[in-house]
């Protein structure tokens, strides 16, 4: 019993140790940058006070507020989604990058932006791309589903995601090949990955969308657990395997459909995160492991946007080599250090 105890009082303090280093990661965003604003002046701004500097002020509000915000959840999201995919295959390296789903995501967009098809739309809203990339990821993640009830090797899986997420990928290829040079650079800023330029209402559509389904994941806990001891004990306990399949696939494809459609296909949080939390928490229980990778993905984002736009300034760096270069040399160490297998 006080062995219990001590596991749980430990997993409250490394809870809420990452929810003090996500909101002081958070605030160091909004206070860093070209024009370094004090902690003091950045607190008062938010708690409304009208003694901050309307230079200030604006900076905060119109610029960093949002992009910090956004790297909140939008590195909360791609982390859950990498953690489901990985249960859902029973997978170490499974993540929405890897598997194809934000290439086909980011087929959508790149009809877009590319081969200028707005749908008959005058304008095409932040909802409009959401919906897009999220029919993209959903394609190849049901390709990928569809295969699994023949094939149940879960690396010629793997090997079939890959290949939809190639296919995306030329279709996209074939949109340049005819595009303007304007519209390719666009595009081509767009693929490097970036919350820069956030706006409020991208940011409303983010936090609307996103936050939803992150408590969708929390609340499917018991069944993520439960098919830890694979599919058979998970039909014994009750679980409609093929529900649960529908809601993993909807919960990880609009996660991360919402994050590639604003900021663009982002690597490695979705691989790198949770094996970090399972190492650091010591245990397998999504209950523990769900609310831990949702404030390590917030962590993480915003510790890598702030090299993105810190390391080389003025000029800012691709955020999703900022990820890799960060995230894997961690994973390494700390598997090392463990001296385990994930």
């Amino acid at each position: 019993m006080d062995r219990g105890r001590q596991k749980l009082n430990k997993h409250l303090f490394l809870l809420v140790l990452l929810a003090i280093l996500a909101l002081m990661v958070f605030l160091l965003n909004v206070s860093a940058g070209s024009v370094n604003i004090p902690l003091r002046n950045v607190v008062e701004v938010l708690l409304g006070h009208g003694n901050a500097k309307n230079t200030y002020q604006s900076i905060i509000m119109n610029i960093r507020l949002p992009r910090a915000l956004a790297t909140l959840v939008g590195g909360a999201c791609l982390a859950v989604s990498g953690l489901l995919l990985q249960i859902f295959f029973r997978n170490p390296i499974v993540e929405p990058y890897v598997l194809g789903i934000s290439s086909g995501a980011s087929l959508f967009v790149g009809m877009v932006v590319l081969g200028g098809y707005s749908f008959s739309l005058a304008y095409v809203t932040p909802m409009f791309m959401f919906i897009g990339a999220f029919l993209g990821a959903m394609a190849v993640m049901l390709v990928v589903v569809l295969a699994s009830y023949k094939v149940k090797n879960i690396t010629t899986l793997l090997i079939i995601g890959l290949m939809a997420g190639f296919i995306c990928s030329a279709m996209t290829s074939m949109l340049t090949a005819f595009a303007d040079k304007e519209k390719i650079h666009s595009y081509m800023m767009w693929t490097l990955g970036s919350f820069s330029g956030f706006s409020w209402t991208q940011v409303k559509y983010l936090y609307i969308i996103g936050i939803p389904f992150l408590i969708m994941a929390l609340l499917i806990c018991k069944p993520l657990n439960a098919m830890l001891f694979g599919e058979k004990y998970a039909i014994s306990m009750g679980l409609n395997i093929r529900r649960y399949r529908m809601l993993v696939i909807l919960i990880s494809s609009v996660l991360t459909a919402v994050i590639t459609a604003f900021a663009g296909p982002i690597s490695f949080v979705g691989l790198a995160v949770p094996h970090m939390v399972r190492i650091f928490f010591g245990t397998s229980d999504n209950r523990i492991l769900i609310p831990g990778v949702i404030l390590a993905g917030a962590f993480m984002a915003g510790i890598c946007d702030l090299g993105a736009r810190m390391l080389m300034a003025p000029t800012e760096l691709p955020l999703s080599a900022i990820t890799s270069l960060l995230g894997a040399p961690i994973v390494v160490y700390l598997l090392l250090r463990k001296g385990e297998e994930i």
